[in-house]
């Protein structure tokens, strides 16, 4: 098989991955195990689809929470000024190493949202939010072909 018949796939897992990074309640994993079982000889090009399609996600979630601060001094604001304090103080004691949990379910999309509200660089988020999802897809794709092969 030759790259440009996976490609259709390949986007698929992308867009997938990403509305699963946001507030959407959506899965990419059994799409990517789909595609690595069915085409092997593209498990690299899957995991980074599938990577960068969640990064992106993620990233879309800490620039809707970022943007949400514009709105914070309105009475319809779903989060109280000390609230929004609180969320500000516990991000900047752990840091954006926390952006590593992004990948967990229920509690991910909220810690990028999160990381938005806190104002945290967004490079650096970028980078944090990046290695903890291609380390959950690697250890999703690897650890299944261990299972699954031994």
């Amino acid at each position: 098989m030759i790259f440009t018949d996976i490609v259709p796939e390949l986007l698929s897992l992308f867009f997938v991955s990403f509305l699963a990074a946001t507030l959407l309640p959506l899965g990419s994993e059994l799409l990517l195990l789909g595609v690595v079982n069915q085409h092997p000889e593209f498990t690299w090009h899957a995991w980074c689809s599938a990577t960068l399609g969640n990064t992106l996600g993620g990233m879309t979630n800490w620039l809707l929470g970022s943007y949400l601060l514009h709105f914070q001094d309105h009475r319809w604001f779903p989060v109280s000024a000390s609230r929004l304090a609180q969320v500000q103080k516990i991000f900047h004691r752990y840091g954006q190493p926390i952006l590593l949990l992004s990948w967990m379910p229920l509690i991910g999309d909220g810690l990028c949202l999160a990381a938005g509200v806190a104002k945290l660089h967004w490079f650096k988020s970028l980078i944090w939010i990046a290695v903890g999802k291609s380390m959950r897809y690697g250890a999703l794709i690897w650890g299944t072909n261990a299972l699954v092969l031994s």
